[in-house]
């Protein structure tokens, strides 16, 4: 296989941006992620690629739930903000701020949605791991106008020199 076919070919799939939240007694986490799909209608399903060494991947699985903030369009600051880890001050994380969710997982007020999901099952395989999450609640912030698609924030609207993947 050629490296760079591989990478330029992995490089072609879309990614929205969202950030995950958990908690884990006085533990927050909160990290912008892309690696996201929906897997399953009944139950509804969602997994998402987290770095395996990260201490957001150690929170959430200690947690067992989380929410997925879900980024909409205009939001590169909160989507680099949570590229760092984050800093809970002031009823804020990273400047953002958040109520807590059913779940008790953090919900950013600037999202566009969330939806809250507890975790059903992990797969620990490879330099990130999947995390299967039964979707329990969700949120709508700020409904959609046309397609909810449409609404989210996706990689390549953070520049043409933000890639992950490959």
């Amino acid at each position: 296989m050629e490296a760079d076919h591989k990478k330029t070919a992995l490089r072609m799939i879309p990614y929205g941006i969202y950030v995950l939240t958990a908690t884990d007694g006085d533990d927050i986490t909160a990290a912008t992620v892309n690696w996201v799909t929906q897997t399953s209608f009944d139950p509804p399903l969602v997994v998402i690629g987290m770095k395996a060494d990260s201490a957001a991947y150690a929170i959430t699985k200690k947690s067992g739930s989380f929410a997925l903030n879900i980024l909409g369009k205009g939001q590169q600051g909160a989507a680099f903000a949570f590229f760092k880890p984050a800093q809970v001050t002031d009823g804020k994380i990273s400047g953002e701020p958040y109520r807590n969710g059913s779940t008790g997982a953090p919900l950013l007020e600037s999202a566009a949605a969330a939806i809250e999901c507890n975790i059903v099952e992990l797969v620990e395989r490879g330099d990130h791991h999947i995390v299967v999450g039964e979707v329990v609640d969700a949120h709508v912030n700020k409904q959609p106008e046309g397609r909810a698609d449409d609404a989210t924030l996706w990689m390549r609207e953070l520049g043409d020199n933000v890639f992950y993947g490959g």
